[in-house]
């Protein structure tokens, strides 16, 4: 079996390749490196069964070699991160919706099964808890750049499930909430790697708001395994599928578990989300998924605590001194 994860150099894309190499797969990677990093990837050159390919998805010529050659696709590839959505606007949008436009038409050409890597962010300001499947969007005004993010992906999957409708396409659609771990960056955002590394140099974790805002956090191993069960299950084609944590944390109990757990001598500075990123900008006050979907499709529930996510976050930084 080869699969082909685009994003494969990224944070999850990463540790699903490593997982399905521990599972004697066959994983060609491509990634432009943009937002991933060849250090993620790095100690799995030397296997004979990884492939890493230094290249955009939108040259096709290259993608539709590879995905002629390759069983199966997992779609990873995006522009992610509330920083990078805020700062990049227009390679956000053109990444998110032409990447899925590309790899869906050549996946169609070759019948291959697709898994479509989602967010939560698509259920937007809908402040019905927790989100299931079909609940429905509430997004911002247009001229607030915040929910650009959230439309590119839920035009993805509006185009992978036409594709499913229209040609039979084997598609599996995955909502991610907040998935965490290992190998993380907070440079485009994510709460946890960046309050762990304020911690570890005791600097003021930063919550933006006031911080009484909810998220949901989930290990990235426990997200791989739910991919790779959803991509080996019938059920899950032609699906869209909450995968994450219903373990609800308010972001500032976050910073004081986080500064407890590290033993830092950090305090907590509030800041606006203006002096943040910019004036109007717009969170979701939760953001709890329904799981329900998962656990009956494939028998899927998160093993790792948030504890033990700020414990493996805390040692990845600290064994390799990248905080």
């Amino acid at each position: 079996m080869k699969v082909l994860i685009t994003g494969g150099a990224g944070f999850i894309g990463s540790h699903l390749s490593e997982k399905f190499l521990n599972e004697g797969k066959k994983v060609v990677s491509v990634d432009d490196l943009s937002t991933g990093s060849y250090e993620n990837i790095s100690h799995l050159t030397n296997n004979k069964n990884f492939q890493f390919v230094y290249e955009t998805i939108f040259n096709e010529t290259v993608v539709d070699r590879i995905v002629s050659e390759c069983d199966m696709i997992v779609h990873l590839a995006a522009a992610v991160g509330v920083e990078l959505v805020m700062s990049n606007q227009v390679k956000v949008i053109e990444t998110n919706i032409h990447g899925t436009d590309t790899i869906l038409k050549i996946a169609n050409r070759y019948r291959k099964k697709i898994l479509i890597a989602s967010t939560s962010e698509v259920y937007g300001k809908n402040d019905k808890t927790p989100f299931s499947e079909t609940d429905d969007f509430l997004m911002g005004a247009t001229i607030n750049a915040r929910w650009s993010y959230a439309c590119t992906k839920a035009i993805d999957e509006f185009l992978a499930l036409a594709y499913h409708k229209e040609f039979n396409l084997p598609v599996i659609i995955v909502r991610l909430f907040n998935t965490v771990g290992p190998k993380q960056t907070g440079q485009y955002g994510m709460v946890i790697p960046r309050f762990v590394k304020q911690a570890l140099k005791s600097e003021n974790i930063t919550v933006y708001g006031d911080g009484n805002q909810t998220r949901c956090f989930c290990h990235v191993t426990d997200v791989c395994q739910a991919l790779s069960k959803l991509l080996y299950s019938p059920k899950a084609v032609g699906e869209i599928v909450n995968v994450g944590s219903n373990y609800e944390i308010t972001i500032r109990d976050l910073a004081l578990k986080i500064i407890k757990q590290t033993k830092s001598k950090s305090n907590i500075k509030m800041i606006s989300y203006e002096k943040a990123y910019q004036s109007g900008f717009e969170d979701m006050l939760k953001r709890v998924p329904d799981i329900s979907k998962v656990k009956k499709l494939v028998n899927f529930v998160p093993v790792k605590s948030l504890e033990e996510i700020i414990y493996d976050v805390k040692d990845y930084m600290l064994k390799t001194g990248r905080y």
